[in-house]
């Protein structure tokens, strides 16, 4: 005959508690290092949209030019308004920059792309502004995370900004 001893308690298939603060640690952690790095992707992703704008203001320039004697002043101006312009929006598809146009003579322009200043894009510490000149017939970008405008000397053939 068998004896029947006792057997051990047996533990439930759940979690401890310390396997459960062992767990939320861990996920804490890997959200740490993984969401600024998100964050800086999303940013980048963002400055297309900049870029896409920039490039549609350049051009409505060059049609306007070819119609005009200077380029447009005026970004949001329609073209039979006084003095005319571009008739674009103001601010990018997304709402993320705003638009302007600077400069504008017979020969050169600049259009700027500034982050607007309550939504993500403003965190953008190399980007946030971002602008393309036209001068001599040829475009130099520029870019920067913490001014509103550009000095000649922030131009260049390429920049980190245009970067594709």
């Amino acid at each position: 005959m068998r004896s029947i001893h006792a057997s051990p308690a047996r533990r439930s298939g759940g979690l401890t508690l310390v396997e459960l603060l062992v767990v939320v640690a861990m996920v804490g952690i890997l959200l740490a290092i993984a969401l600024p790095s998100f964050n800086e992707s999303v940013r980048k992703s963002r400055r297309a949209e900049a870029q896409a704008a920039i490039v549609l203001a350049q051009q409505a320039q060059e049609r306007f030019r070819g119609n005009n004697a200077a380029y447009a002043s005026s970004l949001t101006a329609a073209p039979t308004d006084s003095p005319p312009g571009l008739g674009l929006p103001a601010t990018t598809a997304g709402g993320y920059y705003t638009l302007s146009i600077a400069s504008a003579n017979a020969t050169s322009y600049i259009v700027t792309a500034v982050a607007v200043s309550d939504k993500s894009q403003a965190d953008d510490s190399q980007c946030k502004s971002m602008a393309a000149r036209m001068t001599g017939g040829n475009i130099t970008y520029a870019g920067c995370g913490s001014c509103s405008s550009f000095a000649a000397s922030d131009f260049a053939a390429t920049h980190v900004c245009w970067a594709q």
